[in-house]
């Protein structure tokens, strides 16, 4: 984030860049970030967010757009951008998932392609879904949002790391009633346990979900209780639990709590069941409330070429 000298003339230009590389290596080593504040819509409206399993889980070929906000009082607070793609081809599912972030200074980027493949089972539209993605993750500085000594060699060396490839993992079981999900995210790290001296990284991620139907057309109603279980290295665990309620296919309610002491909350509509449109709030952790805004988040999602 960028620093005003001014504001800070109690401290000496050398303890303030030291200040600043401290943050970054902090930040630079909290790795794919998005599976430690995920994008509210991978509980419910786009679940191949988190899990590549989903791939081409449904018909036609699906497009997602997010954007998220957070700490909008704070100068160079966080921002996030995602864009997935899915197809069913048969069993087959076919995904793109491109992931960024830029939070003051540093960027992280984050592309993967993925494939599913879709087992069916007995009736209830049971299926036995497995999933990798395989892609590449960069990390670099922006030296035009840093007040500094710019020759600091350890700026070049950040961004002379370059790109590097990762991979995720994933399995569900889906049916009309009953998800049961899990993942590893950031394979590379995981299977040669590197940057053991860094924490809040995130190890694997489950999840399972019921839906309750109840009325039929207009006057339809489901209920989707759902709980989900984060493991985060260095790191307490996290727990989710929620639902999502929605009347006549058309209108969305969603709320999940965290055990870091916030909530989300989110809302959105389904036009003829091929554009959806919500928008979600997150309150902050516990350790930043009354400091910092919540997260602001807004999602599209559209569904092409469907039966």
């Amino acid at each position: 984030m960028k620093i005003n000298y001014k504001k800070y003339q109690q401290l000496s230009n050398t303890a303030l860049f030291s200040l600043l590389i401290t943050a970054i290596i902090f930040i630079s080593s909290n790795e794919v970030k998005a599976q430690l504040n995920p994008l509210s819509s991978q509980y419910f409206l786009n679940q191949y967010q988190v899990n590549p399993a989903y791939a081409g889980l449904n018909d036609g070929l699906n497009v997602n757009l997010n954007y998220r906000k957070q700490w909008s009082n704070i100068p160079g607070s966080p921002s996030t951008q995602n864009i997935t793609a899915d197809y069913k081809i048969n069993k087959v599912g076919l995904g793109v998932n491109v992931y960024n972030e830029k939070a003051g200074s540093l960027q992280r980027t984050k592309a993967m392609v993925s494939y599913a493949y879709h087992l069916p089972l007995n009736n209830d539209n049971q299926k036995l879904n497995f999933g990798a993605s395989i892609g590449i993750l960069d990390e670099r500085v922006d030296f035009s949002r840093i007040n500094g000594d710019m020759t600091d060699p350890s700026l070049a060396q950040f961004n002379n790391k370059g790109s590097i490839f990762e991979g995720d993992f994933g399995v569900a079981y889906t049916s009309n009633t009953l998800n049961i999900e899990g993942a590893i995210p950031n394979i590379r790290s995981f299977i040669k346990q590197e940057n053991e001296n860094n924490v809040d990284r995130s190890q694997f991620y489950a999840a399972a979900s019921y839906k309750i139907n109840s009325g039929t057309g207009e006057n339809s109603v489901l209920i989707e209780p759902k709980v989900a279980f984060r493991g985060i290295k260095g790191y307490d665990n996290i727990f989710d639990a929620g639902a999502n309620v929605t009347f006549a296919e058309k209108l969305f309610l969603m709320g999940m709590y965290h055990s870091t002491n916030s909530a989300s909350f989110g809302a959105g509509i389904n036009y003829k069941n091929s554009l959806s449109f919500m928008g979600f709030y997150t309150t902050e952790t516990s350790a930043l409330q009354g400091s910092a805004s919540g997260t602001f988040e807004i999602s599209i999602k559209a569904t092409l070429f469907g039966k």
